[in-house]
């Protein structure tokens, strides 16, 4: 095992280094594990114009070989996937097993957009006789992306997946906190032999980055994911210069539990999904709505099985959760719970920050919550699961649908009749029945109403990267 990489940025297939730097921190002990290059205006500017070069060239090169070189980095990150997950851990706190998974998962998304780049159709419009109609899907142009901390590789594999697979250049900001995944794929498709200046790496301050990328020529669509409120601000800078955009944004993801389960299983399905990442995932299962005659048995449950997680460093065998990812998600945490404490919210575990030393705070259930506490209505993004009962499965939906957020939602029930009313009536991007599970590779993932709009994954995966052209063809003049 390898120590914390040497950061750099990579721009025009070479990396460099800056004077101006930022501490990587170390969320475990809060020890600083290296010096993150910020970008400067030259740096953007020279990532602008290698993006523009790289996407002349890559636009015209053959699908195939597109597919060729993205599915030579995904096996060169999955040779590679002890070191990059011990990197992950080291900067972002997960367990080591998770952290495994994440690359597998971020290998995943290169691996099934690596083929449908060979699968980006177009259509023929049948027409009077002599004319035709081509509908073409093109490369959209040189792409701004955006991705978050929380999953330091497997995000920027899925936006630089799309943008690759569909022949664009990709100018990606990567997150001040958790730069090493985004470096480790760099390095992959250097060495799997994608031609300079298609992919750039930078780092910097995200609004200095995003002020100033967005409104640049060459960027034709910026991609995403982070909280509504600032995913609200890029689209507005964007449609400012009519520049397209792919918005993943924030969720509070309701679940919603019918009375014909097993409340004792699925109390504790539902907490071991909770707690993973620390509960720091958009599409974590945060608000769970429970039958009234369930309520006490999942309650009961959901809490044993949260008192019982292993918290530590994620580097120790035997962690299941590990800290949260700085000291403000420690303070957001705490402000949520005693909030919801002084409405008259029922603590029924954990509620306070581990030691002092190291971003952990404990697994926390919080029941009976008012509509009246904060955390009914901000995503709390951390180790807070709320649990309410419901009278019946239409309180439930009321109750699911009741916030602006739409990513993800859950349900639990052996009905085809509550399956049915739960499709119908959830109003959520990606629903999952009797499963945890809300994104894969191969199916579309985005959300409704302040979570966003367009898709990842899947077969509409890639045509936020592409523009539509017909071409009318008449076959003589006259």
């Amino acid at each position: 095992m390898t120590g914390y990489p040497d950061l750099h940025l990579f721009i025009g297939g070479a990396w460099r280094k800056t004077a101006d730097t930022l501490p990587v921190v170390n969320p475990a002990d809060e020890s600083v594990l290296g010096a993150l290059p910020v970008a400067s205006k030259t740096d953007l500017d020279d990532a602008l114009d290698a993006a523009a070069k790289g996407f002349r060239l890559w636009s015209r090169t053959a699908p195939r070989e597109r597919q060729d070189i993205i599915l030579r980095a995904a096996r060169i990150l999955r040779q590679r996937g002890d070191e990059i997950a011990r990197h992950i851990t080291m900067e972002h706190g997960k367990p080591f097993h998770e952290g495994q998974a994440e690359v597998i998962r971020g290998s995943e998304f290169l691996e099934w957009d690596a083929g449908e780049c060979l699968r980006l159709y177009g259509r023929v419009i049948p027409g009077a006789e002599g004319i035709r109609h081509t509908v073409l899907r093109q490369p959209i142009g040189t792409v701004a992306a955006f991705a978050p901390w929380n999953f330091p590789m497997s995000q920027p594999a899925r936006k630089i997946a799309g943008a690759l697979a569909s022949g664009c250049s990709v100018i990606l900001k990567a997150a001040e906190e958790t730069p090493a995944g985004a470096l480790h794929i760099a390095r992959a498709f250097q060495e799997a032999g994608l031609p300079d200046g298609v992919l750039n790496l930078v780092f910097g301050v995200p609004a200095e980055i995003s002020s100033y990328l967005i409104p640049q020529d060459q960027v034709r669509l910026v991609a995403f994911t982070g909280s509504t409120a600032v995913g609200r601000h890029l689209t507005g800078l964007a449609s400012q210069h009519m520049t397209s955009v792919l918005m993943e944004l924030g969720g509070h993801a309701p679940v919603i539990v019918c009375d014909d389960v097993d409340p004792v299983l699925t109390g504790q399905v539902g907490a071991s999904r909770k707690y993973r990442n620390a509960g720091q995932v958009c599409t974590s299962p945060t608000r769970f709505y429970v039958a009234q005659s369930l309520f006490s048995a999942f309650t009961d449950s959901f809490v044993a099985r949260a008192k019982g997680l292993v918290v530590g460093d994620g580097l120790r065998a035997g962690v299941q959760m590990g800290p949260v990812a700085n000291a403000r998600r420690l303070e957001a945490m705490q402000v949520l719970v005693d909030d919801a404490v002084s409405k008259g919210a029922e603590l029924r575990a954990g509620g306070r920050r581990i030691g002092n030393k190291g971003y952990f705070f404990e697994p926390t259930v919080l029941a009976n919550v008012p509509d009246t506490a904060k955390i009914m209505d901000e995503e709390p993004f951390g180790p807070i699961a709320i649990l309410n009962p419901v009278t019946s499965l239409d309180h439930g939906i009321l109750e699911a649908n009741k916030l602006p957020y739409g990513l993800a939602a859950y349900g639990f029930t052996h009905s085809a009749a509550n399956v049915d009313r739960m499709m119908s009536d959830v109003e959520a991007g990606n629903l999952s029945i009797n499963t945890l599970e809300a994104s894969l590779p191969e199916t579309p993932f985005g959300g409704v109403k302040w979570s966003g709009y367009g898709r990842e994954g899947g077969e509409e995966g890639l045509h936020a990267y592409t523009v539509v052209k017909n071409v009318s063809h008449r076959m003589a003049i006259g």
